[in-house]
């Protein structure tokens, strides 16, 4: 099954900037996280959308995705006056390589290769994102047989070399092409390209030479971690064949949301109640802020919607460029049970102000007077 586009996963189109593609992101990592969305499919939902972002947020990762698509630079396939590699029963632009020069393009089926990268997405609290935290991960991934030490043979026995390709791990092939009869080589089949035979294979993990564990690894957070963003754990993928290093762990993370804050890269942002009151005469206010209460002078006046920043309560910079700021909009609460004598109070206040608008309400409702008539 072929996949999505990155542009159509996400829902955003090819000149989409990447802050727009991170808010939409955000938006649907937190729709189908399976924390969240415990609905059949959400899980892929999910993988598929994060899949889409680690691409499109990398600028070297988009541009290449933008010219060759899934199948990336290598993507030779269907193009060009052949009618594509397929069409003569080649695998792709590697076999036709091989076919033609002896398959010197080959890579040494015995030669150390790296192991697999592993992910692992976590969920984090809004508050352990900002501050960073350190902690414990379990992760399930191939360790090196303690039985056999890597080499798939029971102990007291070792690995043979293969008798059909003579321990290179290529057979050579005669096959029919337009061209005439050629030699093609391929990974030997008795083998699977290792070279060697494993006739009494370990018990413990039945000849592969690697078993399933569990592994505990640590993790320090930094500080300013956010939405989508992963950190590398370097050496802690699979482990490698051949004597060839082990892959890296990339931790994913998912940020809960806050029921007061909300975050705009180091930004943080709320809304403050006031009452009519503390907006028209000024007053002085309790903020809270992820790192304790504030003082807040709301002034004389004061409309609701007003925004006011708080220097250096957002988040710290994840790569140390300071801290962000809190933005506190106060929103003027509208009272919905009024005593007899507060509802007195508030016509004397109407009979009074009703004749007498200030400049500022003057200005306002000439605007709109003025909107009618164009």
């Amino acid at each position: 099954m072929s996949k999505r586009d990155y542009y159509d996963v996400l829902g955003v189109s090819k000149d989409t900037p990447k802050d727009e593609i991170k808010k939409a992101y955000r938006r649907l990592s937190k729709k189908y996280h399976p924390d969240i969305n415990k609905e059949p499919g959400a899980d892929e939902k999910f993988k598929e959308i994060t899949e889409a972002y680690e691409v499109l947020s990398d600028d070297q990762k988009r541009a290449q995705y933008d010219q060759f698509g899934h199948d990336g630079p290598q993507g030779f396939g269907g193009g060009g006056g052949f009618g594509g590699a397929s069409d003569f029963g080649f695998g792709g632009f590697e076999d036709i390589f091989n076919t033609f020069f002896g398959g010197g393009g080959r890579r040494d089926p015995n030669a150390p290769r790296q192991g697999a990268d592993l992910q692992y997405t976590m969920t984090l609290t809004f508050e352990e994102a900002v501050f960073g935290k350190e902690t414990v991960i379990e992760i399930p991934r191939e360790e090196t047989c303690d039985t056999c030490h890597g080499s798939g043979a029971k102990p007291g026995t070792s690995p043979e070399t293969c008798s059909h390709c003579n321990g290179s791990g290529q057979l050579n092939v005669e096959q029919n092409t337009p061209f005439g009869r050629i030699v093609n080589r391929r990974v030997c089949q008795y083998c699977q390209g290792t070279g060697k035979i494993i006739k009494d294979k370990c018990t413990t993990c039945d000849g592969d030479g690697k078993v399933k564990k569990r592994k505990k690894i640590n993790v320090k957070i930094p500080k300013g971690i956010d939405e989508g963003q992963q950190m590398r754990v370097a050496g802690e993928g699979e482990p490698g064949t051949k004597g060839g290093p082990a892959g890296d762990l990339y931790v994913v993370f998912h940020v809960k949301n806050h029921e007061f804050f909300e975050r705009d890269g180091d930004d943080i942002y709320c809304e403050m109640p006031i009452t009519f009151a503390q907006a028209a005469l000024g007053d002085e206010i309790e903020v809270p802020t992820l790192y304790g209460k504030v003082k807040l002078k709301i002034p004389v006046g004061t409309q609701t919607g007003t925004t006011f920043r708080l220097r250096g309560k957002g988040v710290p910079n994840v790569r140390g460029y300071g801290t962000g700021d809190q933005h506190v909009q106060v929103k003027v609460i509208t009272p919905t049970k009024l005593t007899e004598q507060q509802k007195q109070l508030l016509r004397d206040f109407a009979e009074l102000s009703g004749n007498i608008p200030d400049e500022q309400h003057e200005s306002f409702f000439d605007k709109v007077k003025r909107a009618f008539k164009s």
